[in-house]
């Protein structure tokens, strides 16, 4: 490994050692009783549970021992064996040795994937002789199979009413060269109200093929009853949803189509079109907000004439969330929640770096998605989505006054 990734490791390791996850403290524990067994099959000159012509001791059983952690505790086995004693002296001084070290391994193989010259190098620096090649696959299967196990699991708990879709772009090596790779991932609203983690994949380029692939697999686990699809505007996607998806609304990301506008207009006006637009997404009522979409259009056309057939030709694709019930209104308008989960996303891949290759990157994301499931599915609900419906905050919470926007006080008055 070059010097470049060692760097990234440790600073990965720093940045995820204090996390209290169950899931960091899942793997934490993992390894550590994977390499208590191997230790004490080398003691043995044996494997666990197998007959060897060599072998020189047996287990009997195991004593509890609570390792106290940055991680939390983590409740241990430690093996026994018949005769003689055995206790992993790695575990004991110097604690903040052998927990770096144990980060390390975990790390490594989080990021790296495993191998059994890795994994023997680093073990080593714990004070364990060496580890066998059963062991390395065992912590490699462990690993890898709690993520596929989650990417690939029904989904069962529709009808999932809201889904949106999107992607962030990841440096990955391809071929011997670093390209750039699209991790795109589907979040919905289960019939329970709470947020579910519905899928991810990995792209070379966002086309309609990988797209309509990526929601073919979603519909094939179980997605159904989707009502509206929030995402950008991309016409790959925006093909495969009506191919896969039939009888679905689309609607474009409020937030994404600001952006649009805006990077359209001089400078010096981008803030009065800014204000302007989200004017219209702080009506109350559908007819309110598409009244103000228009006078908004009207006025932001005069202006600025490059931005008519924008303006124009987005408007069905941006009110859509308009007749749907408004106390979802301002979750469901924009692709927000994504954008919140990839800078996530990035933040924790910008410690790697470039990514050795598509796996690597689907364990550390599919990771991250699994651990924030787990919280979506233990925290609050995100949404009532009986008639009544529910939202943390009303739509009045972001209407735009027209006194706020300078020039814009006769022709933008709220509802």
């Amino acid at each position: 490994m070059t010097r470049e990734n060692i760097a990234a490791l440790e600073t990965l390791r720093k940045k995820i050692e204090e996390a209290d996850g169950d899931l960091l403290r899942g793997l934490m524990h993992e390894t550590i009783q994977l390499l208590m067994s191997a230790e004490a099959d080398g003691l043995c000159r044996a494997e666990y549970g197998k007959r060897s012509e060599v072998r020189v001791n047996s287990r009997n059983g195991y004593r509890d021992r609570a390792l106290d952690t940055r991680v939390g505790t983590l409740d241990l086995k430690v093996p026994k064996l018949r005769s003689g004693s055995y206790y992993p002296s790695w575990l004991l001084e110097p604690r903040k040795r052998s927990e770096k070290a144990l980060m390390q391994v975990v790390c490594e193989a989080w990021v790296e994937g495993v191998s059994t010259r890795k994994m023997d190098r680093l073990v080593k620096t714990l004070g364990i002789a060496g580890i066998g090649r059963s062991t390395v696959s065992e912590m490699a299967k462990s690993l890898d199979d709690r993520v596929h196990a989650f990417l690939s699991r029904p989904l069962d708990r529709g009808p999932y009413r809201y889904v949106w879709l999107d992607g962030t772009y990841l440096k990955c090596r391809e071929s011997g060269s670093v390209e750039s790779v699209s991790v795109v991932i589907a979040t919905g609203v289960n019939r329970d109200g709470y947020r579910d983690l519905l899928g991810m994949d990995v792209f070379t380029m966002e086309s309609e093929t990988s797209w309509t692939e990526f929601i073919r697999g979603l519909v094939e686990r179980g997605l159904s009853g989707v009502d509206l699809v929030i995402s950008d505007a991309h016409p790959g996607l925006k093909a495969a949803i009506a191919r896969l998806l039939p009888g679905s609304a689309w609607n474009r990301c409020y937030t994404h189509f600001t952006r649009n506008v805006i990077d359209k207009v001089p400078k010096k006006g981008q803030e009065k079109a800014a204000w302007m637009l989200r004017s219209v997404a702080g009506q109350l009522g559908a007819e309110a907000a598409q009244e103000q979409y228009d006078r908004v259009a009207d006025r932001l056309s005069g202006e600025y004439p490059q931005l008519t057939d924008l303006l124009d030709e987005a408007r069905e694709e941006v009110l859509a969330y308009t007749h749907f019930p408004l106390a979802h209104w301002r979750k469901i308008r924009t692709n927000n929640p994504m954008e919140n989960l990839n800078s996530q996303i990035k933040r924790r891949s910008r410690d790697v770096g470039i990514f050795p290759n598509r796996e690597s990157i689907v364990r550390l994301v599919g990771t991250l998605l699994l651990e924030q499931n787990e919280d979506w599915m233990t925290g609050r609900r995100y949404m009532r989505l009986d008639s009544s419906g529910e939202a943390s905050g009303s739509p009045d919470e972001y209407l735009v006054s027209a006194d706020q926007v300078p020039g814009c006080e006769t022709i933008l008055t709220p509802h």
